[in-house]
């Protein structure tokens, strides 16, 4: 094992048992936000510490195999444990390195997800359609909870643009490689001749923010405008100004609500995805600042690039980023989108593991 993860792992260790001897304190108990805290790290803290544990235990069982080599009658035995410790010692070696990645900050979060048509017309806004039918049926297969912020619709169906909030454990985590371009081929159903035709969408996908801690809005930086609801409602449309606009000054963006009755409601929804912007906005011009020499394959915040390929002549769904093609396109629209999902995090897995390597050499 490298020395200077071997280092830090008995750092890990050591704070384990700090932090186990201290919820084991009565003024610990006592402050009820500090023994969450604590939990919380011990949590993170108890899976790393367990695999070195079991490392260092590996390690020994392999010295005393060693040490057994020169007993004739036991030299069978010993060979076959080190074979099998060597083997186990890999594995683990292998899972430490995986456990000490930096985590992402947001993958607990809920998120807002944002899809816009793009290029093609009606058939865009069908297809913008589609994919939030296919992200509400993921949402569904998880368990999470799917609220409409706002949605615009087209005339023919589907979508000009719809926002949505996806609440649950882990959201961001599955989700946060969606954003980006996916393009379409298919035969429209206003197609009269049978001709293919490309469309796209746009599909955005933002960590919600913490008001308080993550994204500090300045009300004099902001205007608020209120008007009538438009589309159906019935006799409540058109009655009362339940529709909030806010403007952040500052950058420019626009947030529009006006999917529940309540201006009050709307209001708060339309500041929740103006945080979630805002700090999206700021965390992607930090990455920039930064200009990393390794490029991330995957999650580079580009949403002008085309990630994805739907083709449904024949029956693939491509992924442009990982080179992954699956002939299974009834069931991603569907929302099974577990392969793409695993094989995304694993790919981004695999090149965090590189950088660490490259950061140990250098």
């Amino acid at each position: 094992m490298n020395p200077s993860i071997a280092a830090k792992l008995a750092q890990l260790a050591s704070r384990l048992d700090q932090v186990n001897a201290a919820l084991e304190s009565a003024d610990v108990t006592a402050d009820l936000d500090r023994f969450r805290a604590l939990a919380r790290e011990r949590s993170e803290l108890d899976p790393v510490v367990t695999l070195y544990r079991e490392h260092a235990r590996v390690e020994q069982s392999l010295r005393d195999a060693e040490a057994l080599l020169a007993d004739p009658d036991m030299r069978e035995l010993a060979e076959a444990e080190l074979v099998e410790g060597r083997d186990r010692l890999v594995g683990l070696e292998q899972a430490l390195q995986q456990a000490l990645l930096p985590r992402d900050p947001n993958d607990e979060r809920n998120i807002f997800l944002e899809i816009r048509a793009g290029t093609g017309g009606d058939e865009s806004a069908l297809f913008a359609g589609d994919l939030f039918r296919m992200y509400t049926r993921y949402a569904e297969r998880n368990g999470w909870k799917v609220e409409v912020i706002s949605q615009n619709a087209s005339e023919l169906g589907g979508f000009r643009e719809v926002i949505a909030k996806l609440v649950g454990h882990g959201a961001y985590s599955k989700l946060k490689f969606e954003s980006g371009g996916h393009r379409v081929q298919r035969v429209p159903a206003t197609e009269t001749q049978g001709r293919i035709h490309t469309s796209a969408c746009t599909v955005a996908v933002l960590p919600e923010a913490d008001e308080v801690s993550d994204v500090v809005l300045n009300p004099a930086e902001l205007r608020i405008d209120t008007y009538r609801a438009s589309g159906a409602g019935g006799q409540h449309v058109n009655k009362t100004d339940s529709a909030v606009r806010i403007t952040h000054l500052p950058t420019g963006i626009v947030v529009e609500c006006q999917d529940d009755r309540s201006q009050h409601r709307n209001k708060a929804q339309a500041m929740s995805v103006l945080a979630a912007r805002i700090r999206d906005a700021q965390v992607r011009s930090q990455q920039a600042k930064q200009a990393a020499e390794r490029k991330s394959l995957i999650g580079s915040g580009d949403r002008s690039e085309r990630i994805r390929t739907y083709n449904f002549p024949q029956g693939r769904v491509t992924d442009h980023r990982i080179n992954l093609t699956l002939y299974k396109i009834d069931q991603i629209m569907d929302g099974d989108l577990s392969p793409l999902v695993s094989a995304l995090a694993a790919e981004h897995q695999a090149e965090q593991l590189a950088a660490m390597a490259e950061t140990e050499t250098a």
